[in-house]
């Protein structure tokens, strides 16, 4: 499983050139075997960016991230105890963003890897990072 960070999902839709080249591969092999993920809360995120107007994708939110989900079959990850035990484990994560704690927390008990450019997350243990 690949899970794309809300920066991927946003890059992905709208500015493809943003993503690294292994970004880009790594995306077109997980679509290819359709083990694409994204977390619940990243949907959030895009849609304050959008309220925020930080973020113009030319329609409203709820349609946009239906459009962004249904582009490249993604299936969304709920926050489970498991994760949200883990998210706010003090020594897991050095970032403030709760989001970002769920994202990071999400991707290492899935087993999965995370495609983001922040550049904090790799810094957390365990969590493998394509960028």
């Amino acid at each position: 499983m690949l899970i794309l960070d809300t920066c991927a999902l946003v890059f992905d839709a709208l500015e493809p050139p943003r993503l690294s080249k292994k970004a880009v591969a790594a995306i077109a092999q997980a679509d290819d075997v359709d083990t694409l993920a994204c977390c619940d809360i990243s949907l959030w995120e895009i849609a304050m960016l959008v309220a925020k107007r930080r973020l113009d994708p030319g329609t409203d939110a709820q349609k946009f991230i239906q459009l962004i989900l249904a582009a490249r079959n993604i299936t969304v990850l709920p926050i489970t105890p498991e994760i949200a035990a883990k998210s706010t484990q003090p020594d897991f994560c050095p970032h403030g963003n709760p989001a970002d704690r769920i994202i990071a927390a999400s991707t290492i008990l899935h087993k999965a890897k995370l495609v983001t450019s922040d550049h904090k997350l790799t810094t957390v243990s365990g969590l493998q990072v394509v960028w």
